[in-house]
């Protein structure tokens, strides 16, 4: 049984699993960073420094009414954060983007690639050597003059 779990760990195919793994775990914290540093600023710039982040209303409990949201879920109260699923739906549609954009000059690269590829000339065929059938009638023809 051993032996079997090893040669599923080896296989290319899980390996390569384990790479794009932990890639994605370093691009999400690249992305992340983007969309928070970045290009959030920017969009709150022009949305008029709006950020839904602190937007809630409380269900039960007592908040004071200028309490952030995670003061008032210190205070234990039941929010209906609104404000934090719009922000969320907001940097997945940025990163959603982000990602596509990314994919397609990935693609677009490699079809150049391929392109080049396909474009360049063969290189010249080697000259054929003599077949077996010529290289046997020449020893027959040397062993005759013998």
């Amino acid at each position: 049984m051993l032996q079997e779990f090893r040669n599923f760990i080896a296989r290319g195919n899980v390996m390569d699993m384990a790479v794009g793994i932990i890639i994605g775990a370093a691009f999400t914290a690249i992305v992340k960073s983007m969309v928070d540093d970045l290009i959030n600023p920017i969009v709150g710039l022009f949305m008029g420094g709006v950020d839904f982040t602190n937007s809630f209303l409380v269900l039960s409990g007592e908040v004071a009414a200028d309490a952030s949201l995670a003061t008032a879920r210190e205070a234990g109260a039941s929010v209906f954060a609104y404000g934090a699923f719009i922000m969320a739906i907001i940097n997945f549609l940025i990163i959603a983007w982000v990602v596509f954009m990314l994919v397609k000059s990935v693609n677009k690269a490699k079809d150049a690639a391929q392109r080049d590829e396909d474009a360049a000339p063969e290189a010249p065929a080697a000259p054929a050597g003599p077949t077996q059938e010529d290289l046997l009638a020449e020893i027959r023809d040397l062993l005759k003059a013998r």
